[in-house]
């Protein structure tokens, strides 16, 4: 069916998610106020909080809350970014110890207006982690630098054990979704970091006015890069200021693309309505337990 002939109608059930105040969730915003630190959870708007705050983790996104870039699908905010904060690294490290995390996961805002793009802090918070709390699995979701090559040397320099970087989106669809981001680049990101050795892995949404042939085509090229892991969720439009859904995809279609990479010879992957770069992020490792292919249509 041609995109525009498309129509979304009201968020389908599969899509519904009650934000649990137990315990556990509770203490995990305390502890994430308490250190006066942003989470993708909160900025991004993300359908899962409840369960993994419940759960007890948490994404910290670091480099604080505003963005130098104007994506049309990202509910973080845009503008001209506070100063850097050299103390956050240390303060996440609290964070993940006192939330006993095992596998910690930190993302960021994109930083363009700083010389290393925030790679030093990077750095520094999986160092700060690792010296905080040793045995700590340590997943580092990062932007492209610009495709420079030294801030991308100094992250991967740190050796999580997980380098993310997320397409996001079909090539075709750049210019609108990623204005500001290059396709191949990212794929130059993913190619970089595991050719040092990382277990590599990148996300995308669907429902924003792909093909399902495209979402194929990305996979490919995702393992043309020798990507370990992939994750496939469905695009939620955070505000009306943002690009519309174009589609609810149903589960089977999700199914499908898990079918696909599996087939493809990726080590992990998540595919389903709710799922997202970080989620049930553990299981991309290879102590993670489960299949190496996992299909995910829940929460």
């Amino acid at each position: 069916m041609p995109v525009s002939d498309r129509q979304t109608t009201r968020r389908p059930d599969w899509l519904k998610v009650r934000l649990p105040q137990h315990g556990t969730f509770r203490t995990t915003r305390r502890i994430v106020s308490g250190n006066r630190l942003h989470t993708v959870c909160e900025s991004a708007r993300c359908p899962n909080i409840g369960e993994c705050w419940g759960a007890g983790t948490a994404t910290f996104m670091i480099l604080g809350d505003v963005c130098t870039r104007g994506c049309g699908f990202c509910a973080v905010k845009t503008g001209r970014p506070d100063s850097l904060d050299r103390e956050e690294p240390e303060r996440v490290a609290e964070a993940v110890a006192e939330m006993k995390v095992r596998h910690a996961v930190i993302t960021s805002v994109n930083r363009d207006e700083l010389p290393d793009g925030g790679a030093s802090i990077f750095a520094a918070t999986t160092r700060a982690i690792r010296r905080r709390s040793p045995g700590v699995t340590v997943e580092l979701l990062i932007p492209d630098f610009l495709g420079d090559r030294e801030p991308l040397d100094l992250v991967l320099d740190a050796r999580p054990e997980i380098l993310n970087h997320n397409v996001e989106t079909v090539p075709r669809l750049y210019r609108r979704v990623r204005p500001q981001a290059k396709y191949a680049r990212s794929l130059w990101v993913l190619a970089r970091s595991k050719s040092r050795g990382l277990i590599t892995k990148s996300s995308l949404m669907v429902g924003i006015g792909e093909e399902e042939e495209e979402v194929y085509a990305v996979l490919r090229d995702l393992r043309s890069v020798d990507c370990d892991v992939a994750t496939i969720g469905q695009y939620l439009q955070p505000t009306k200021r943002h690009l519309p859904v174009d589609r609810w995809v149903p589960p089977e279609e999700f199914e499908r693309y898990a079918r696909a990479a599996r087939e493809m010879g990726f080590r992990h992957c998540e595919s389903g309505p709710l799922v997202r770069s970080s989620y049930r992020a553990e299981r991309a490792l290879p102590s993670g337990g489960g299949n190496p292919t996992h299909d995910s249509t829940g929460g």
